[in-house]
């Protein structure tokens, strides 16, 4: 099962969901910034992807910047400010149970498929 945080009003995540259904892949979408992932969500993720927290943030974001978060903030307290604050988690995520990635490119999306 492949599972996308989705936003739909971002071109990439439209276009990842896209390429999975063309084929074939119905995934299951979690519109993330409605239906925020909780903290152990977004570490279980950070270990699918093998990266650090602060590569899963938006770092232009607006909400980035008013928290004062930056790549010296540690990693739990970024974890925490992606819980509270979706806006800030990269988008599209696409992940199955042993495997993870962004979608940016899009393509990524089929290495899951």
């Amino acid at each position: 099962m492949i599972t996308i945080w989705h936003n739909p009003r971002c071109s990439k995540s439209r276009t990842a969901l896209a390429l999975l259904e063309e084929r074939g892949v119905k995934p299951t979408c979690v519109k993330y910034l409605e239906t925020p992932p909780t903290e152990r969500e977004i570490r279980h993720v950070l270990s699918l992807l093998g990266v650090s927290a602060i590569d899963l943030l938006r770092r232009g974001e607006a909400t980035f910047k008013e928290l004062n978060l930056s790549s010296d903030t540690p990693e739990d307290e970024l974890v925490s400010a992606m819980a509270n604050h979706s806006i800030l988690i990269e988008r599209p995520v696409i992940f199955s149970a042993t495997k993870a990635v962004i979608g940016r490119p899009p393509e990524n999306a089929l290495t899951l498929s």
